[in-house]
């Protein structure tokens, strides 16, 4: 096997099909931007759309669990499920990847490597040791053999670094493309490379202010076309088949971002109508806060009332207890803490996450 080049390839990237897709993309992207900016309360749609994602990003590596799972999971620390863990765990990292690029406006190597280590909760660091291949989990072949002698692998890791946050007249979306093959050929870590390399996408997409909010993701994209994902990563590696690799990642954007968009919209809706119906039938209890509370995550607590409305423990039962009376939300007993969701919310989420047609 040839050895993995340095960046930046020594290709034209602006071929005609090249051309012609990144408009397509880079329109879908901007609409999906714009639309996000203007909705007041952004966590409730970054939590469902990076909790599908924390949820298919670890199905791409095996790890299997229901959004039912997930979100116990969220809401209890203790929660007893391995798999739902791992996908808190990448949904954790992946904030503080995002934290990490607001305020530096750079990625790093080092902020790589922590989130990855957040992603698999082990410090073993950049790979030392040699003897990692990549089999076919049917046949057992190897099918690929990434480097690993360390200074090698620190080296490309280094060039990888400068090609990120360099200023050159690549479009940042071809940029994209050729970032996550390099990263997923070093393949620098022992376990967590796949998932990481999953969120570098989206930190990119944010440092080059494609997108203000983390709320596209390529992972359900990448179930859906998996054995494409994996034949065009071995075509760049054995046949420097460049443009198919890119046209596919830029597909993936566009097809992603109009389905989050749609997302994004009835979500926003579904909120709005909430409000509304809210503000009918118990306008005594109606405030603008407290419905940003109920829908700042997929679930509240008596506490998060008492803190965010500034309101008494008996009044806060009072509230959710007349919320729950009208419909507006359903309790739950996870382990020993009792929690309020909303279940229409829930289920329009989870729809999207398990649909498998967009």
């Amino acid at each position: 096997m040839s050895k993995l080049s340095p960046l930046p390839p020594n290709i034209d990237f602006e071929t005609k099909p090249v051309l012609k897709q990144l408009t397509r993309s880079h329109r879908a992207l901007s609409e999906l931007k714009g639309y996000a900016n203007m909705i007041p309360n952004k966590n409730i749609l970054i939590n469902a759309i990076l909790i599908n994602e924390a949820k298919d990003s670890s199905e791409i590596e095996n790890i299997v669990t229901t959004h039912d799972e997930v979100f116990k999971a969220i809401s209890v620390e203790d929660y007893k499920s391995p798999a739902a863990k791992e996908v808190v765990n990448y949904r954790t990292a992946l904030w503080h990847g995002y934290n990490m690029v607001i305020e530096k406006d750079l990625i790093t190597i080092n902020m790589i490597t922590d989130i990855q280590q957040l992603i698999i909760l082990n410090r073993a660091g950049i790979r030392k040791q040699p003897g990692t291949v990549l089999k076919n989990e049917a046949t057992g072949e190897i099918v690929y053999t990434p480097p690993d002698n360390e200074q090698e692998i620190l080296e490309l890791l280094a060039n990888l670094e400068n090609y990120i946050n360099g200023n050159d007249e690549i479009d940042p979306l071809v940029k994209l493309a050729v970032i996550h093959y390099q990263f997923e050929a070093i393949h620098p870590f022992y376990d967590g490379n796949g998932r990481t390399g999953r969120i570098l996408n989206i930190l990119y997409l944010v440092l080059k202010g494609l997108l203000e909010s983390p709320i596209l993701y390529l992972s359900k994209y990448i179930i859906r076309n998996k054995q494409n994902y994996y034949s065009l990563l071995r075509g760049v590696t054995n046949e420097g088949r460049w443009e198919d690799w890119i046209l596919y990642m830029l597909v993936g954007v566009e097809e992603t971002a109009t389905e989050t968009l749609r997302l994004v919209k009835e979500i926003d809706t579904y909120i709005n109508n909430t409000a509304a119906q809210i503000k009918e039938e118990l306008p005594e209890l109606y405030q603008r806060e407290l419905v940003d509370l109920l829908f700042f995550e997929f679930y509240t607590k008596n506490k998060y009332l008492i803190e965010g409305l500034g309101v008494s423990r008996r009044t806060a039962y009072t509230y959710l207890s007349k919320l729950i009376d009208k419909g507006f939300l359903k309790e739950k007993k996870v382990g020993k803490s009792k929690i309020y969701y909303n279940e229409g919310l829930f289920e329009l989420v989870k729809n999207f996450g398990t649909s498998t047609e967009g």
